[in-house]
């Protein structure tokens, strides 16, 4: 089946925030007295909801939350790229595309503007602000197809969170999972998406699943 949209997820599909916000928010933790390190973080925390992240962490001392954001916003500003080999990937896209991020809008937009991502994504961009319920429900990936008017089973995803392949699989679309960042792929494993390793590859996947197949390059 035709690919008539390609959705993407933001942090850690476009942009290489996921380091950053894990390394920043383990030391906001362990300020809390949280016996924590970044692997647990990043497996309980990376791709979540900004609501599913405010229960799991509950009632903070004043200020610390200000500390929190004044850090990552420090360090993003300094840090942040682009992951390495998705410029190339858009460039030879054929399709439309849209970003469908559970990230809040601000954050998205500031993190697509520091990489020099955000005219390619200019008024197609989708946040979990947008909906009832933010991934792993599929709410925001339908609502992100039926803005741009596609219908889901001729979508396909690029996630890197197993919140994101949930999401996309209950929303009926094929999902690419980039293994090749900080998820670990033993954990994208067994979902129903398919791994790749290397954004140049996205192209030549996405015109692999059009013709039925399943070989990750």
């Amino acid at each position: 089946m035709a690919v008539d949209l390609v959705i993407f997820d933001c942090d850690g599909v476009l942009v290489d925030s996921e380091p950053i916000s894990v390394r920043v928010g383990t030391a906001a933790l362990r300020r809390l007295g949280w016996a924590i390190d970044e692997a647990e973080y990043a497996e309980r925390f990376v791709g979540c909801t900004n609501e599913y992240w405010e229960e799991q962490i509950g009632e903070t001392p004043p200020g610390w939350r200000e500390q929190l954001i004044a850090d990552y916003t420090a360090a993003v500003k300094t840090e942040l790229c682009a992951i390495e080999g998705i410029e190339e990937a858009l460039d030879r896209l054929t399709m439309p595309t849209c970003v469908a991020s559970n990230g809040r809008h601000v954050t998205i937009r500031r993190s697509l503007e520091l990489t020099g991502l955000a005219k390619r994504f200019d008024g197609r961009v989708f946040s979990a602000e947008d909906v009832a319920r933010g991934k792993p429900a599929p709410d925001l990936f339908l609502h992100a197809a039926a803005t741009m008017g596609v219908a889901p089973e001729r979508c396909v995803v690029v996630e890197d969170s197993p919140f994101g392949v949930t999401a996309a699989m209950g929303a009926g679309m094929r999902c690419l999972a980039f293994a090749g960042g900080l998820t670990p792929a033993s954990r994208l494993t067994g979902l129903g998406a398919t791994l790749f390793h290397h954004p140049a590859t996205l192209p030549d996947l996405i015109t692999s699943l059009e013709r039925g197949t399943r070989d990750a390059p």
